[in-house]
């Protein structure tokens, strides 16, 4: 069956992506709204689910222009391995997915991590949803702390735009825009997108970016539209696996120091993208959603990387000449996916019932490819206190290459009854099939699985009247996991329960969330640090923990935002890892995942010279984390970040902005691999806007 060519002739006819557009008259215009998909008609508050938001304003007074920096505004989220800085990388609740592979994360529905389309830009971002826990009955294939859903700017029916200029420490120049407009009384567009070049906090390393994603919105009829997104990133970085720590030392090195060879030149990503989105509201009561989603993208590049086995690295010998290995990645990612919704609410008996009926079907092709030098002690290495001499760069050869395929679709139904005006019951039900062919080239190893998982979700919400809502929720769910060991062999599935009891609070001016959750998850991918390259199956390990996030206004004019979590992931039952000769005992630590984490973000609105004027900080705080998987004694330190920022309206068009970010100017390392790739993170740096709207 070629669902590629199968659902390409059903683009123009049916399709569709998870969020809804329709047009509603206005006084003045026709203003698109966006409906979200897998929520029918349930308002936010009434769903069993803890969710945060985080809008465009929030970004722009933040300066964030990186997807994975936005995510530090939950507590929930937590840094883990980067890839050498190629990719978007977290764990939602103590959970990540694979470690060798980008995090996944929806785009209006859609996949979007799947693949390697490189770190996230934030310039076409509406907004960034937070889904917590159990619902993998409707988003499906997804872990269980959590979903990510980013929504999009769509084009409007009246003019308006904005230019940003943006220069930053480390020569950081940024040129970002959006302008939407009419072009007829039914069809408009939008075109955003941003060129960025800039030098690094790490030496050595520069990044060269363009994204550019115009759309088009055309309105059918008064019940129907339909929506294109095209997406280009076109990126350059140097591949950069952070720094060594010795001894437990987090200084060993200053946090600038390069380890790689700039002979290597950039890793270039390239990703291409187009959505397809119809949407139909057959009355008040129903609408269906449906959409098609295509994604490319490639990887390519060298990088030079410290040798992780310690019987072949020489700086355990004499703490200076760092053993490395030379590689390079060929990656392609092709990803092709539609999905139908219908939902809607129907009274029986006198109760109403919001239904919502759904099919989604995807296939996914990933070629990776990995070529690698790796000599014996000292035959590939650089002195890590003169990094700048290099030797000449050695040739590679082919280490693995594997050709992936996955075909599967979902069917999924819920139902939230309206018991009485205080009890809501919430009934979900998804069924999955895929088939995953793994052709690993080089061994001639050649895998086949087929897996068929029904995944249930029920929940319970209470509500004591409009300002106390109380809910608990329960969901399972699996994710198959891309790629292979070391001897070549798939590492089949992923299955997971979760469990979530919560509180919504709305006291006017002060709301408060509250959950506490329970998740388990088997067949676990972590490093594989004897055999470099590979992952390895951890097994079973468990989280739980606490999430309070509260939004208040101190006075009229000065807002605060707090998010903290509490999280216990640890792994659910002894493990001995023959391969790395490593025991690892029930109850030990996730890597990478803190204990407790705090952010907080003040915001004050006042007025200068009869001018809008506002100031606020954020603090951020991520206690110690285990820092390898398999070494239980590496642990990073804890820190805290404290950030400034300002924002001038000079007049009507222009305004001007002001960033300073880690004022203490501490060191910290962000995320870890292992002790010889700790990733650090930025010491004090600035950053002035000047954003131009019209």
């Amino acid at each position: 069956m070629n669902i590629k060519l199968t659902l390409s002739r059903f683009c123009f006819s049916i399709t569709a992506l998870s969020t809804q557009t329709f047009a509603e008259p206005s006084i003045e215009h026709i203003k698109v709204v966006h409906k979200q998909a897998y929520r029918g008609d349930i308002p936010v508050k009434d769903l069993p689910q803890a969710i945060s938001t985080f809008d465009k304003s929030l970004l722009s007074d933040l300066g964030i222009t990186e997807f994975q920096d936005a995510l530090d505004f939950s507590a929930s989220i937590a840094r883990t391995n980067n890839s050498g800085a190629l990719w978007d990388s977290f764990a939602i609740r103590g959970f990540a997915g694979n470690e060798n592979m980008p995090s996944g994360y929806l785009i209006n529905g859609f996949s979007g991590g799947r693949g390697f389309s490189g770190p996230r830009d934030t310039s076409n971002v509406e907004f960034i949803e937070v889904l917590k826990g159990p619902g993998s009955a409707l988003y499906g294939r997804s872990e269980p702390g959590g979903t990510i859903n980013i929504v999009t700017k769509k084009p409007q029916f009246y003019a308006q735009g904005e230019m940003n200029l943006e220069i930053a420490s480390f020569d950081y120049k940024r040129l970002s825009a959006d302008y939407t407009n009419a072009i007829t009384d039914k069809l408009a567009f939008r075109i955003n997108g941003a060129w960025q070049d800039a030098d690094s906090y790490r030496d050595e390393v520069t990044i060269e970016k363009n994204v550019l994603t115009p759309s088009l919105y055309y309105q059918i009829d008064s019940h129907s539209s339909l929506t294109y997104e095209f997406e280009y990133v076109d990126l350059a970085q140097l591949f950069d696996r952070g720094i060594v720590v010795l001894d437990h030392n987090m200084n060993t090195l200053q946090h600038d120091a390069y380890l790689g060879n700039p002979a290597d030149k950039p890793t270039h990503i390239r990703a291409l993208g187009h959505q397809f989105t119809y949407t139909k509201a057959f009355n008040q009561d129903w609408s269906l959603i449906a959409g098609l989603n295509y994604r490319n993208s490639k990887v390519n590049g060298f990088s030079s990387d410290a040798e992780l086995s310690p019987s072949r690295q020489s700086l355990f010998d004499d703490g200076q000449t760092l053993t490395r290995q030379r590689r390079y990645r060929d990656y392609d990612a092709e990803d092709l996916s539609a999905r139908f919704e219908l939902s809607g609410h129907k009274t029986f008996h006198g109760l109403t019932h919001h239904l919502m009926f759904g099919l989604d079907i995807y296939e996914y092709d990933l070629s990776t490819a990995l070529y690698r030098f790796r000599g014996q002690k000292a035959a590939y290495s650089i002195d890590i206190f003169n990094p700048g001499i290099q030797p000449e760069p050695p040739e590679v050869s082919l280490l693995y290459h594997n050709l992936e395929n996955q075909i599967a679709y979902g069917v999924y139904a819920q139902d939230q009854i309206d018991i009485n005006e205080q009890f809501k019951i919430l009934l979900g039900l998804r069924f999955d099939q895929i088939e995953q062919k793994i052709d690993e080239i080089k061994s001639q190893v050649n895998t086949n699985n087929t897996e068929q998982q029904t995944s249930p979700r029920v929940g319970l919400v209470y509500k004591l009247d409009e300002d106390y809502t109380f809910y608990a929720s329960y969901s399972e769910g699996f994710v198959p996991l891309s790629g292979t060991d070391y001897q070549g062999q798939a590492f089949g599935f992923e299955y997971s329960d979760s469990t979530e009891l919560g509180a919504k609070i709305n006291l006017g001016l002060i709301r408060i969330n509250i959950a506490v959750f329970d998740a388990n998850k088997d067949n676990i991918l972590v490093a594989d640090p004897v055999n470099v390259g590979f992952s390895a199956a951890l097994g079973q390990a468990n989280s739980q923990g606490l999430e309070i996030e509260l939004d208040t206004y101190l006075t009229d004019s000065t807002q605060l935002k707090l998010s903290y979590a509490y999280t216990d992931a640890k792994t659910s039952k002894d493990t001995n890892n023959a391969d790395w000769n490593t025991p690892i005992p029930k109850g030990s630590p996730l890597v990478n995942v803190p204990d407790n984490k705090l952010s907080l973000i003040l915001n004050h609105n006042t007025r200068l010279f009869d001018k809008s004027f506002n100031i606020g900080g954020r603090f951020e705080y991520i206690s110690e984390r285990l820092g390898d998987a398999a070494d239980l004694r590496f642990i990073l330190p804890d820190y805290q970040l404290f950030n400034l920022y300002t924002n001038y309206q000079l007049n009507d068009q222009f305004n001007i902005a002001f960033n300073l970010n880690n004022i203490l100017d501490e060191d910290y390392i962000e995320s870890s691999y292992n002790a010889l790739w700790a990733y650090p993170g930025a010491p004090r740096n600035f950053k002035v806007s000047l954003k131009y709207e019209f």
